[in-house]
């Protein structure tokens, strides 16, 4: 579908001076950015404002510093990435508004770059204080949204500012709202959805809507341990939602109501990997509660089946097996569109002897099915925190049709909710 908001492109911006709001809440270890995917995916908004000699002024927040300065959460870092990143100048002002924010952004020239300190800073900026937006418009002539992680907030840098300020969208705000928008109303099908995470209350919403237009859904993940609860079957020390058992149950039920009338699927894990403890160097080993049947043949030694029907008391279950990861991969291969939003394991346990991880070989099976390791390649679309750190963690974002930058405004836009930061842009 076409993009419904004015753009970049629809507005002259010749040499006049523009406040850019981007989402470079990137993650950060000892004051080094561990990963720039959304430093790098707003480049091209950047690139095209430059070229229209525009002077270009950039908004953003990094973390949860709680209204006040953090020095462990400064954009300064970001501000020398974007430099090597463009390969000019990016000057810096050590706060978003006041004194200091308006001196920096009136010494700028056309074609040069400002980024500004942590909105976060400030407790107006997450109050969608008026004052506070238009402090920030009263640095430009207009206002260009691009932080797509961000527009399911009404925040000060996202509604507040666009009162003040002409205000269109950056291409990588567009690209993120066509794409996911034409894959929710009219994918190649048939479409299958891949749903992980922890809690179902963050996804419920999405649950039931690819329950009412995809041809098949798989769980997995920590919420997958709800719904087999949910459906009797003990998961030991697992992490699950008590609280949210009912909701499990009416998922469960909306998926088998719909079988009945359509050839739809609704996939729990059918197997598991469990383990005492979560870490890279624990045994784990298969549990398959789809059969209580164990061997126990007497003229072999006494020792613990790799394959039982039911999960100890002090284990946890944490990651699909390999006949739940297959079954997975062969309704990837049978698919026109995959949507995928979290892992289906726990991802982040690497070692030396196993670069995936004890606990990742599901996700990973998945990963490979969805680029054709196995035969077909369906259009891909992935979102979601975890999901999308593996994916970079195995230097695969660029395989993907459509790798999402926000997770929370993904699984919004995808529940067919409004975006607050979208519906304040002007109309085209």
């Amino acid at each position: 579908m076409s993009f419904a908001k004015k753009t970049i492109n629809d507005i002259d911006l010749k040499r006049k001076a523009v406040l850019l709001r981007a989402d470079y809440n990137v993650p950060l270890e000892n004051g080094k950015i561990t990963d720039d995917y959304r430093i790098q995916q707003s480049l091209p908004t950047i690139k095209a404002l430059l070229a229209k000699d525009v002077k270009l002024i950039i908004c953003s927040h990094l973390g949860r510093p709680d209204g006040k300065p953090n020095p462990d959460m400064s954009l300064f870092p970001v501000a020398k990435r974007l430099q090597e990143l463009l390969d000019q100048e990016v000057e810096f002002a050590t706060d978003c508004v006041g004194e200091r924010a308006i001196k920096a952004a009136e010494k700028l020239k056309p074609g040069q770059v400002l980024l500004l300190e942590n909105l976060r800073f400030h407790p107006e900026e997450e109050a969608n204080d008026a004052a506070f937006g238009k402090a920030l418009a009263s640095l430009a002539d207009v206002f260009v949204q691009d932080g797509f992680g961000v527009v399911h907030r009404a925040h000060a840098s996202t509604e507040a500012v666009t009162h003040f300020l002409p205000s269109v969208a950056g291409l990588l705000l567009q690209k993120e709202v066509d794409t996911i928008t034409t894959v929710m109303e009219s994918p190649k099908r048939p479409l299958m959805a891949i749903v992980g995470g922890a809690k179902i209350a963050d996804k419920i919403d999405i649950l039931h809507r690819f329950i009412d237009i995809a041809d098949f859904v798989a769980i997995g993940g920590a919420m997958a341990n709800t719904f087999l609860v949910a459906e009797g079957i003990p998961v030991g020390a697992s992490l699950y939602a008590k609280d949210e058992l009912t909701v499990a149950k009416d998922v469960i039920h909306a998926a088998r109501e719909k079988a009945k009338q359509s050839a739809f699927v609704f996939a729990l894990p059918r197997d598991g990997i469990v383990a005492h403890k979560i870490d890279k160097t624990a045994r784990t080993r298969i549990v398959d509660w789809g059969t209580n049947v164990v061997a126990d043949v007497e003229s072999y030694p006494k020792i613990p089946s790799p394959t039982s029907g039911e999960v100890q008391e002090d284990e946890m279950v944490l990651d699909i097996g390999p006949f739940s990861a297959s079954f997975i991969a062969g309704g990837i291969q049978l698919s026109g569109t995959v949507v995928w939003n979290g892992a289906v394991g726990v991802t982040e346990t690497p070692s030396l002897i196993d670069p995936v991880g004890p606990t990742a070989h599901g996700t990973e099976t998945i990963v490979e099915a969805m680029l054709g390791k196995f035969g077909h390649r369906p259009f891909t679309l992935v979102g979601g925190g975890d999901t999308v750190g593996f994916v970079q963690s195995r230097k695969l974002v660029n395989s993907f049709d459509h790798v999402s930058t926000g997770g929370g405004a993904s699984l919004e836009l995808m529940a067919g909710r409004k975006l607050p930061g979208v519906e304040a842009l002007e109309n085209k």
